[in-house]
C-alpha cells in the first residue's frame, strides 16, 4: 500500500477544521435525537393504538420513505448554492416543529404523514453536512464522515435511554415534544456556527450533468454498488425496528429495560465508527464492508435458534455493532463512485439507504407475524445478501494520506 504525504495546514486551519467538525458531530446529534427517540416512541404509541407488528413497521417505513424524498433534492441544493450553512439552520427549524405537530396526530395515518415530513428535516442534514465535510476532506472521507456519525451514533444511544425513562413518566405524545429540545438549543448555536462554513462558487443546476451521475449508477458496478448499499441498509433497519418490540413481546422488557439494552446494542458500533471509517480509508472499503456484514449475518443466525437470553442479546449487540460501525465506509464508498457532485451523491445514498432500505423494517415487521425467529433469519439473509455484493464490487478510492 503507497501512502501519499502532504504538507500539514497552518495551526490555525487544523484547529478551524477540528472545530467545525466538532460542531457538525453535535448537529447531527441534535438533529437525530428525536428521530432515534422513535425507536421507542412509535412502539408505545403502536401499543397505545393497538396496532399489529406490521402497521409498526409500517409506521418506520412511511417515515423512513418521506425522509428518503428529502436527500436527494438536499443534496443537488448544497452542490448549487454558495452558502450551505443557510441551509443547515433550516433543518433545525423543520425538525423542531414537525414532530411537535406530529404529537398532536390523533390516528395512525395522520401520525404517519406527520412523522415523514418532519423526517424531511433532518433527512435534509445528512446530505448536506456531509457533503461539506467529504468537499473539503477528499482524501479522509470515511474517517471525517464516520467522526460525523459519532453525533448520530451518540443520540441513537442515549436518545432511547432518556425516552425509556420518560415514557415510565408520560405519554409517547408528551415524550416526542420533550424530545426536541436538543435540537432547538443546538440549532440556535448554529445560527453563529455556520459562518465558518466554507462558501462555494454558486452552480446553475445541469440535467444533462445529474442524468449522468444518476446513469452511472443504473448498470454495471453502480448498480451493484447501489444494490448493496440497500440490503445493507434492510438488514440494520429489519433489527432497529424490530428489536424494542421483540424485547417487549417475547421478553416482557418494559420501557426502561428495553431503552438501557438498546442503547447497549448501539453503543459499540457508535465508538468504532471513525476508527473503522479511517481503517478503511488505509486498507480499502472492500474488505471492511463485506466484514462487517457476515459477521452481522452470523449473529442474527445465532438468534433464530432462540438461545438463552444473554446470547441472544450479545447477538444482537454484535450485529448491530457491525452494521453501525461500516455504515462510514459504505457512504465513503458510494462518494468515491462518483468522486463529485459529493452532495447530490450523499443524497442519494441515503435515499437508497431510508428508501428502499427502509422496506425491511415493513418486510421484518411481517416476517415477526408468523414468528420472531422468522424475523432475525430475513435480517441474516439481507446481511449475507450485502455482503456478496460487496465483494463484487468494485471500490474506487483514494490512498490514504499521512502526514508526517
Amino acid at each position: 500500500m503507497v501512502l501519499r504525504f502532504r504538507p500539514r495546514l497552518p495551526r490555525r486551519q487544523r484547529m478551524k477544521n477540528r472545530t467545525l467538525l466538532t460542531w457538525f458531530s453535535l448537529g447531527h446529534f441534535a438533529n437525530d435525537w428525536p428521530i432515534c427517540a422513535l425507536w421507542l416512541i412509535v412502539p408505545t404509541a403502536g401499543i397505545a393504538m393497538d396496532l399489529s407488528p406490521a402497521e409498526v413497521g409500517l409506521l418506520f417505513t412511511i417515515f423512513s420513505v418521506g425522509g428518503a424524498l428529502a436527500y436527494l433534492p438536499a443534496g443537488i441544493v448544497a452542490d448549487h448554492v454558495s452558502n450551505r450553512g443557510r441551509l443547515l439552520v433550516a433543518t433545525f427549524c423543520w425538525v423542531s416543529v414537525g414532530y411537535v405537530l406530529a404529537s398532536m396526530a390523533p390516528g395512525f395515518w395522520s401520525l404517519a404523514l406527520l412523522l415523514a415530513i418532519a423526517g424531511m428535516g433532518d433527512a435534509a442534514w445528512h446530505p448536506i453536512a456531509a457533503g461539506v465535510l467529504t468537499r473539503e476532506n477528499k482524501e479522509r472521507r470515511a474517517h471525517v464522515l464516520g467522526i460525523h456519525a459519532i453525533g448520530g451514533s451518540l443520540a441513537e444511544v442515549l436518545s432511547p435511554l432518556a425516552v425509556g425513562f420518560l415514557l415510565a413518566w408520560v405519554d409517547w405524545r408528551t415524550a416526542l415534544v420533550i424530545s426536541v429540545l436538543p435540537t432547538v438549543l443546538i440549532g440556535i448555536c448554529f445560527i453563529w456556527v455556520v459562518r465558518a462554513v466554507p462558501n462555494v462558487e454558486k452552480k446553475t443546476v445541469s440535467t444533462q450533468s445529474l442524468i449522468g451521475l444518476l446513469n452511472s449508477w443504473r448498470r454495471g458496478n453502480g448498480l451493484r454498488m447501489a444494490l448493496m448499499i440497500c440490503l445493507y441498509n434492510m438488514a440494520l433497519m429489519a433489527l432497529l425496528s424490530m428489536i424494542p418490540l421483540y424485547l417487549a413481546d417475547a421478553h416482557q422488557f418494559g420501557p426502561k429495560a428495553a431503552g438501557i439494552t438498546f442503547s447497549a446494542m448501539l453503543i459499540l458500533g457508535a465508538l468504532a465508527q471513525p476508527w473503522i471509517g479511517k481503517l478503511s480509508d488505509s486498507i480499502g472499503r472492500r474488505p471492511v464492508v463485506v466484514a462487517g456484514n457476515i459477521t452481522a449475518a452470523l449473529a442474527s443466525a445465532v438468534i433464530i435458534f432462540q438461545p438463552p437470553l444473554w446470547i441472544m442479546i450479545t447477538g444482537m449487540i454484535i450485529a448491530v455493532a457491525c452494521m453501525s460501525a461500516i455504515r462510514a465506509a459504505v457512504l465513503a464508498g458510494a462518494v468515491d463512485h462518483t468522486d463529485h457532485s459529493e452532495g447530490t451523491t450523499l443524497g442519494l445514498a441515503f435515499a437508497l439507504m431510508d428508501g428502499v432500505g427502509a422496506l425491511g423494517a415493513v418486510l421484518a415487521g411481517v416476517a415477526a407475524g408468523f414468528s420472531w425467529p422468522h424475523m432475525f433469519a430475513l435480517a441474516a439473509t439481507f446481511s449475507l445478501g450485502a455482503a456478496a455484493l460487496g465483494y463484487v464490487t468494485i471500490f474506487t478510492r483514494r490512498t490514504a494520506s499521512a502526514t508526517p
